[in-house]
């Protein structure tokens, strides 16, 4: 065959060849390299580099937002936050609930943290699925917030020392689930001054995400649990911010932020009260009791309230014994303080301002006038004859010390608690308890001045007290036989079954003593009527909600009082100033030289097998600086020798700086 001149190709020249195959060579020689290397990354090392790209994640860490702070009308800080370190367990990243590992996690924390790890009792769930298990504190904890909400983290320690959070940050490796983080703590500068109003804060809890209050709320983040912190937790609480950051396997962040949003702080409260007088307020409670101590009154307790009679702008408001908040700052109580507090006889986290009711005594008797004027049954001019006792069939009742007033008029007998003759008011205002079984006008007038009802305070959980009649008496009697029933009693005591209604029932109700309970904040709250011509004010401590700019976002709206018309009120209102200036007033001694015009009246309510309840309370018209003040000894005897003494130094510190001697009175009577 003939080839084409086209078709012929030149030799390969032995240069050209040798350059082909070291370029061959080179390529075969990356190649296997390339081959080898990734051979040995899927092959040989694949399961530690699987390992390890599972480890690296990005996670979201919540930044806590810091509560707003609240202040007094003056400015002055109440409650306010303090940066601090806290030690965080995060649930999906702590060792599986059976591996032994965990409860040696548990074991250590509790240790480095100085917490118990003596087992106990721990229930997790509810009704038929709740079971007991013995679990560490610590880990009893921790387990019972990631049963109620699985993916939250659990705060174990909200304010760690410098020793505690390095020995964790050294030791990650060895607290897995477990780290640190930049927290605000909750502080309380004034410790147990006004305590029972500004109440507490802590983590949500499950029952609390089911709460339409906390509607969006996320797990994890501190509310308020009570008092003032509750009822304005959507102000204080704030907007948390987050972070994207990359951890490795231990949850120790690799690199910078990925992305981050800046938490916004809660709006700060401005208060009504004054910081001031809160203190006084506190003290002469506490000195109320050693002068009742003194004359031989075993005085446990006591409560007061100042208030603005006529917008209804709580002063100050305190209750003894107190405690200290800061304690329940922490995510798990000191057992032993705790049970201290808990087992304390004079119950120092009960607040006797709102939630104590007792019998008021003598306190009662303008409402007794307001109520027997209504219906007619005296008359501003009537004289009453006093012999120092009152009879009703068999029945005999005294005047306080068996003293003997005489010819005594309405405002006498209000100025000097003349017993007798509100016992004969009571029975005049008795009425047939089959015709009426919500009672006659006394109980009208009684719930006309806000007893027997809540006055709507802005701090919560308030009592409502006890207005006697014979359908107060039907409910007890009620209760006692479901109580039989349930527990196959023979007597659970709450009543006697054989009751009925009787006129002695409204004698006793006429000088505030028998069933009638009330509180010290429901008394001012009466008085304060006495004071305004006739507006029940509605007590409240928020003022104002200021932002970080200090500018107001919200305010209080001093909503319009329901208003009564009290007959005679001028007459009452002689009858209380007379309590302090006439020679023969009940508080004359304890009010001498004040100053001021006091308008008051002590009383002294009798407890069977206890000592008497100490009361007093009373207001000064002044235009600029209207006040109206409450207080009550618990067991600390006659109204002008504990509680008197302490109004006296709580009205000179509002009107002079200066809360002064407390002195006790010397009348002994209601």
């Amino acid at each position: 065959m003939i080839e084409s001149p086209d078709d012929r190709r030149g030799q390969l020249s032995p240069q050209l060849a040798m350059r082909v195959a070291i370029l061959g060579g080179i390529a075969f020689a990356i190649f296997g390299i390339i081959f080898f290397r990734l051979w040995f990354l899927q092959v040989l090392s694949g399961d530690q580099y699987l390992a390890e790209a599972s480890s690296n994640r990005v996670r979201r860490v919540t930044i806590q937002a810091p509560r707003g702070e609240m202040i007094d009308r003056n400015g002055n800080v109440l409650v306010r936050n303090r940066s601090a370190v806290s030690i965080v367990a995060s649930p999906t990243r702590l060792p599986d609930a059976e591996d032994p590992a965990r409860e040696r996690l548990f074991r250590r924390l509790s240790w480095v943290l100085g917490v118990s790890t003596r087992p106990r009792a721990c229930r997790f769930g509810s009704g038929r699925t709740r079971e007991v298990k013995r679990r560490m504190p610590l880990q009893c904890r921790v387990e019972q917030s990631i049963g109620a909400l699985p993916y939250a983290d659990v705060v174990v320690e909200p304010d760690a020392s410098t020793a505690v959070y390095t020995y964790l940050a050294e030791r990650a490796r060895e607290f897995p689930g477990v780290e640190t983080r930049t927290a605000w703590v909750r502080e309380y500068p004034h410790r147990t001054v006004g305590a029972h109003l500004f109440g507490t804060v802590g983590q949500i809890d499950e029952e609390g995400l089911r709460n339409p209050k906390f509607r969006g709320v996320r797990g994890g983040t501190v509310v308020g649990k009570n008092g003032l912190e509750y009822v304005y937790d959507h102000y204080l609480r704030g907007q948390n911010g987050w972070q994207r950051i990359q951890v490795d396997a231990h949850g120790r962040a690799t690199g910078r932020p990925l992305r981050s949003t800046e938490p916004v702080k809660g709006n700060d409260l401005k208060l009504s009260v004054d910081l001031d007088l809160l203190r006084v307020g506190q003290q002469a409670l506490v000195n109320g009791k050693q002068l009742a101590q003194q004359n031989g009154n075993p005085a446990n307790g006591g409560a007061f309230v100042a208030m603005n009679p006529d917008t209804g702008e709580v002063y100050a408001m305190g209750s003894d014994p107190s405690y200290d908040p800061s304690l329940f700052a922490q995510p798990i109580i000191p057992e032993r303080e705790y049970n201290e507090l808990r087992d304390d006889p004079d119950r120092p986290l009960f607040n006797r301002a709102t939630q104590g009711t007792f019998a008021i005594g003598s306190t009662f008797k303008p409402v007794t006038i307001a109520a027997a004027l209504a219906a007619g049954k005296t008359h501003v001019g009537e004289i009453w004859n006093d012999t120092g006792s009152w009879r009703s069939g068999a029945q005999v009742r005294y005047n306080a010390g068996r003293t003997i007033y005489g010819s005594v008029d309405l405002v006498d007998a209000l100025s000097v608690s003349v017993d007798t003759f509100f016992y004969d008011l009571g029975a005049r205002l008795n009425v047939d308890p089959s015709g009426n079984p919500h009672g006659g006008p006394l109980q009208e007038w009684a719930r006309k001045f806000g007893f027997g009802a809540p006055t709507g305070v802005d701090i919560g959980n308030e009592a409502g007290g006890t207005i006697p009649d014979p359908d107060h008496i039907r409910e007890l009697q009620d209760a006692e036989r479901r109580c039989r029933r349930r527990d196959r009693r023979d007597n659970c005591y709450i009543a006697d079954l054989n009751e009925t209604w009787t006129v002695g029932d409204n004698v006793s109700f006429a000088i505030g003593q028998g069933d009638f309970l009330a509180t010290p904040l429901q008394l001012a709250t009466a008085y304060a009527a006495i004071r305004n011509g006739g507006t029940i004010v509605r007590p409240h401590l928020w003022m104002e909600a200021l932002n970080a700019r200090e500018e107001v976002v919200d305010r209080y709206t001093v909503k319009p009082g329901r208003r009564i018309e009290i007959p005679a009120i001028d007459t009452i209102r002689e009858g209380l100033i007379k309590s302090t200036t006439d020679p023969r007033g009940t508080s004359t001694d304890v009010f001498a030289g004040f100053g001021k015009p006091v308008y008051g009246k002590t009383g002294t309510a009798e407890i069977v097998n206890r000592p008497d309840q100490s009361w007093y309370v009373a207001y000064v018209p002044d235009e600029q600086r209207p006040i109206v003040v409450a207080a009550v000894i618990q067991n600390g005897g006659f109204g002008a020798q504990a509680a008197a003494p302490a109004v006296r130094q709580i009205l000179s510190q509002w009107f002079y700086g200066n809360p002064g001697r407390a002195v006790a009175g010397s009348s002994t009577t209601n």
